[in-house]
């Protein structure tokens, strides 16, 4: 069965782990939440590093269970840590043969040309780790780990070191990733924007149990999960590129059959891509305007309401989809004041217009 399972238990003398895993044999899951939650003792059980009771099977392949441990060294996995842990008196070259030798020739399913180019390292191979930067050395380990040929991709927040401007950098190369070669990766992080941007699949943990686990589209949305109560909540959005303009530097997407403007992308017509809202920039109003600055002003219904204190309310809203629309209206959730629910009287049920202020392309 190509999916990835695990039910793993381990007890500390501050910490228990007890969990459920039905991860996708595809694609990006991500486990999400605050440190100490067990993301990085998951991510080790499944590599053979830690020793949990219980089972972890890969695609149909038993790695663990009551009567049998696979260790680390015979489990075909790449493993990408927070530092990038090169060895420093190899080149970058010299640091990839070192994963591609870890695999016989005749399993061989990637190359190192094709691993170069993927994270986009040609002109580093003569280098030596330490001339590097912190975004360098941590795609040569992406390659690196791609280069053992793995049937999983488990990466350890390979991007909590560095900062903004190299995150901007190497996210694309972890999308590209995913999208090129087709290995199922297991990704912990404990940022927002790395789970909205990679995640296929969301696994929330807390206090060593799983919360919730689904498509990430939809656990971000919920009123009554931890994610949808952050600064940075929000809600992602897919649909496919239906228009570019030029002459504005704008693109257009048809999500559910409504239009959607963001900043002008370098997407063949018709793409899929993901965008991200956040709660912050959505508004409503019972009219629509017709003489405002917000070019995105959609029709939707209000789904839920949640008070989230003495001056803050947040909504969830369901697009209205357009008749003959193929897909269902995406979800957006809107912050604002508990003076403005109650001014405009609002409750769940009610028809309104989502007015989105920021629309954040991900892919």
């Amino acid at each position: 069965m190509n999916e990835v399972t695990a039910d793993l238990r381990l007890t500390r003398s501050t910490f228990e782990l007890d969990v459920s895993l039905r991860l996708p044999g595809q694609g990006v899951s991500v486990l999400f939440g605050p440190s100490g939650c067990g993301k990085t003792t998951i991510l080790r059980a499944l590599a053979g590093l830690e020793k949990a009771r219980g089972h972890v099977r890969v695609h149909g392949e038993v790695w663990q269970d009551e009567r049998r441990f696979v260790p680390a060294h015979r489990r075909p996995i790449g493993y990408v840590f927070q530092e990038a842990s090169l060895f420093p008196h190899l080149t970058v070259r010299g640091n990839l043969d070192f994963g591609m030798k870890r695999v016989p020739m005749s399993e061989r399913r990637v190359t190192l040309d094709e691993a170069v180019n993927l994270l986009g390292i040609g002109p580093l191979l003569a280098r030596q780790p330490q001339g590097l930067s912190g975004g360098e050395r941590q795609r040569v380990a992406i390659a690196r780990a791609l280069l053992t040929s793995p049937r999983l991709l488990l990466m350890d927040e390979p991007l909590s070191a560095l900062d903004a401007q190299l995150k901007s950098e190497i996210l694309p190369y972890l999308e590209r990733l995913n999208h090129e070669t087709g290995v199922p990766m297991v990704y912990v992080t404990h940022a927002p924007d790395e789970a909205a941007r990679l995640a296929d699949h969301l696994v929330l943990l807390s206090a060593g149990r799983v919360v919730a686990h689904g498509p990430a589209s939809t656990l971000m949305a919920r009123l009554d999960l931890s994610l949808s109560r952050i600064d940075e909540a929000g809600a992602l959005l897919e649909g496919r590129v239906a228009e570019h303009d030029p002459a504005y530097g704008l693109s257009r997407l048809d999500i559910g059959g409504q239009s959607l403007w963001v900043g002008q992308c370098a997407v063949p017509l018709g793409q899929r891509v993901r965008a991200r809202v956040l709660a912050r920039d959505v508004s409503v109003t019972l009219t629509q305007a017709g003489d405002s600055s917000i070019s995105n002003i959609l029709p939707a219904q209000i789904e839920g309401v949640r008070e989230d204190g003495p001056d803050t309310v947040t909504l969830q809203l369901r697009l209205t989809a357009l008749p003959g629309a193929s897909e269902p209206g995406a979800v957006l959730l809107a912050r604002i004041t508990r003076r403005s629910r109650d001014a405009l009287q609002l409750r769940v049920g009610q028809a309104l217009f989502a007015q989105i202020k920021g629309v954040a392309l991900m892919r």
